[in-house]
């Protein structure tokens, strides 16, 4: 039986690591966890919500902008988090209306697709 989602991977380009960390832990203010010390050889961090972890692994030559793979958070004032990503310059993306829900999306500063709720 499975019983819940331990973590998510999304990935970068390897170079962009530092970007990443101030792009997931200072604009969105997710926490960093530590990273095992036999992965930390692989590149990348790890994150953490609840109990729940964002893995951000390196990969090489991915076009993360054409996939619909994405994560979705669930936020506090949804218009809040759509204005301040919007000041930092960040494109908001049309998402299909669902009954019940207030969304949008966006796409990381490494095309990862992203869906706050």
């Amino acid at each position: 039986m499975i019983r819940r989602i331990h973590h998510i991977q999304i990935t970068i380009p390897p170079e962009m690591e530092d970007e990443a960390r101030a792009f997931y832990c200072t604009i969105l203010g997710l926490q960093e966890i530590e990273k095992p010390p036999l992965l930390k050889p692989r590149g990348g961090f790890w994150l953490e919500i609840a109990d729940q972890q964002i893995h951000v692994g390196v990969e090489e030559e991915s076009d993360r902008t054409r996939t619909k793979a994405h994560v979705a958070y669930e936020v506090e004032n949804l218009a809040h988090w759509k204005d301040q990503l919007e000041l930092l310059g960040v494109p908001i993306g049309d998402s299909v209306p669902i009954l019940g829900w207030n969304r949008f999306e966006f796409r990381d500063p490494f095309g990862n697709r992203v869906e706050l709720i």
